[in-house]
């Protein structure tokens, strides 16, 4: 009875092992300006299945994550910022939607039609 015991009781450890290597971390750069680039960025990785933690910083434009390389890789996150306008060192956004933003958040130098001074 205890073989039977101590063999499910290391079973469940080296589950719990193997479930937490799946979860990876992972920086990223990409570009934006403010508060509300902060929740546009962060809402698009968190609405990729798998992505558990995303946090971007404003000063640096560091994007952090945790996510299940099980379930998703950093190309399909970095391709869901994209598609809300935010720019990273791989891929960029569309005019498209990177015009869709609010004019605050737009970062692009060459962006002189939107009406702001810069």
């Amino acid at each position: 009875m205890k073989k039977i015991f101590l063999v499910l009781v290391m079973g469940l450890f080296f589950m719990n092992i193997n479930a937490q290597e799946k979860n990876k971390k992972l920086t990223m750069d990409v570009n934006g300006k403010c508060i509300m680039c902060k929740e546009r960025i962060e809402k698009a990785a968190l609405g990729v299945k798998g992505v558990k933690y995303a946090e971007w910083n404003i000063p640096t434009h560091q994007l952090s994550l945790i996510y299940n390389e099980g379930k998703t890789d950093p190309m399909k996150i970095k391709t869901a910022i994209v598609n809300v306008g935010h720019d990273t060192k791989e891929l960029k956004a569309t005019e498209e939607a990177y015009n869709s933003v609010h004019p605050c958040c737009r970062y692009r130098e060459d962006n002189s039609d939107d009406g702001v001074n810069h």
